[in-house]
């Protein structure tokens, strides 16, 4: 059991850096480890963790469009920049962007949207100073959101952590701890 918990941490530690990452998956990679661990104890313990990551996961999902949005608007963005930063998402997660010498697709996907903005906001506007303006705020707007999933994303693996930590390392535990010379 000790094996299966600490696997999930792990899992949630890539959560935590997909709640940053581009493509990484992140609050959702936390809950689904929370529900495979509640599935596994009967559900004993984690309920409040598990509404913490569902509510994070619906607050992530909602806040990956309200803060771009935001940005792009308080910039002065239009559709054509935010469609362009959606392409540039792509292209540079699956590398269609000049090679980078380090960051590979994880730097595309962060540069990509913002070259993309820029782009879709040029061609529309054809102003570069406008452009870029408008490629600032779908990027300022991105990294806000970016930071308040990392908080989340933290938040629910610390309530998690909380919230089983005592029962795993409970007095129940300690004879298979000591089997594995884990000494406490």
């Amino acid at each position: 059991m000790i094996l299966l918990y600490i696997i999930l941490v792990i899992l949630m530690g890539v959560g935590i850096l997909g709640a940053v990452l581009p493509g990484v998956p992140g609050v959702g990679l936390i809950a689904i480890a929370i529900a495979i661990w509640g599935a596994f104890n009967g559900f004993a313990g984690v309920t409040i963790p598990l509404v913490v990551a569902v509510v994070s996961l619906l607050l992530c999902t909602a806040l990956d469009f309200a803060a771009t949005y935001w940005g792009a608007k308080k910039f002065g963005a239009t559709r054509w920049g935010l469609i362009g930063a959606f392409v540039g998402l792509l292209l540079g997660f699956v590398g269609l962007l000049p090679a980078l010498p380090v960051g590979g697709p994880f730097l595309g996907a962060l540069f990509g949207p913002l070259l993309g903005a820029l782009v879709g906001e040029f061609l529309y506007r054809r102003n570069l100073a406008l452009a870029a303006k408008a490629a600032v705020g779908i990027l300022v707007g991105n990294i806000f959101g970016r930071i308040v999933q990392l908080v989340l994303a933290i938040a629910t693996t610390a309530i998690f952590l909380f919230a089983t930590i005592p029962g795993l390392f409970g007095p129940a535990s300690q004879p298979a701890l000591g089997l594995l010379g884990v000494g406490l």
